[in-house]
């Protein structure tokens, strides 16, 4: 393996068709762990941790150092348990900066009281676009690429970009522009801009819907994507905002969006339990 090419590990969740990452440089056996899920029965009312210990496990298994925990935006689809791995390997959590305007947003739509700091502060660093970090060896780089959210980034980490929820797989499309702060037109800019990486970047997507019932999949490359992906071919801005507006409005929202944004916003921290030892969600009523 290359010294600039990361080994990639993917864990697919079933339940929420989310793709968590170890981003692994081989040379150090230091890692990334990137979007990852805390299990979430939304009938119980009941969190688990199989999916994050799966990670631990794989982890302890290779060896590895763990250097970052990374969210790639706040997910409307699955809470996150980026809090749960910290506590387990002490590592820094990291997003994009402009989470702030993503926090101020929810913020007002979930009527939350000035003991919610809407500054970021939740997690360790907040990134700029263009902020370099490491990896082990590994030199690694954020992209500000909004559009399905305000504060989406990607991470490229030698040839590998982790693209979250721009582009799925080139049989699929691409990701909707609808939930608040979203916007059809930034997105398509921001997907030309990951195209824009060489020919032969690895992307891995952060959402798999497997059309036709086939098996899970997750990476493709940028020459695959401008070869293949229905919602690319032919399309300028214009064409493409058209594309995404009608499709958006047949798409319901995610089953976990108003449980998994209040956790998500807070950096993956669950509320805290109220004087009886339960903690609660707050879902806002008719406002979606």
């Amino acid at each position: 393996m290359d010294m600039d090419q990361p080994e990639v590990v993917g864990f697919f969740d079933h339940k929420t068709f989310s793709v968590q990452y170890v981003c692994i440089d081989p040379a150090t056996d230091r890692c990334a762990i990137i979007d990852p899920v805390l299990d979430y029965d939304e009938n119980a009312g009941r969190t688990r941790t199989d999916s994050a210990d799966e990670i631990i496990e794989f982890i302890g298994r290779r060896g590895l150092t763990v250097d970052w925990i990374l969210d790639t935006h706040p997910h409307a689809d699955h809470l996150s348990a980026a809090i749960y791995l910290q506590q387990r390997f002490d590592a820094p959590r990291a997003i994009g900066r402009q989470v702030v305007e993503v926090q101020k947003l929810w913020k007002d739509i979930y009527n939350f009281g000035d003991d919610f700091y809407a500054d970021g502060r939740q997690w360790d660093r907040l990134f700029d676009d263009g902020d370099r970090f490491k990896i082990g060896s590994l030199d690694a780089r954020v992209m500000f690429s909004p559009g399905h959210t305000l504060t989406s980034i990607t991470y490229v980490v030698g040839d590998a970009a982790f693209v979250h929820d721009t582009l799925f797989m080139p049989d699929f499309g691409t990701a909707r522009a609808d939930f608040p702060g979203g916007d059809a037109a930034t997105l398509y800019r921001s997907i030309e801009q990951i195209l824009a990486l060489p020919d032969d970047t690895r992307l891995f997507t952060g959402h798999d819907y497997m059309p036709d019932g086939r098996e899970p999949r997750w990476q493709s490359t940028v020459a695959e994507q401008r070869a293949n992906n229905p919602h690319l071919q032919n399309m300028d801005e214009r064409a493409y905002v058209e594309l995404r507006k009608r499709r958006d409005a047949e798409l319901p929202l995610p089953a976990l969006m108003l449980a998994a944004l209040q956790i998500n916003i807070r950096g993956g921290r669950l509320p805290e339990p109220e004087d009886n030892g339960t903690a609660y969600l707050k879902i806002p009523l008719n406002a979606f």
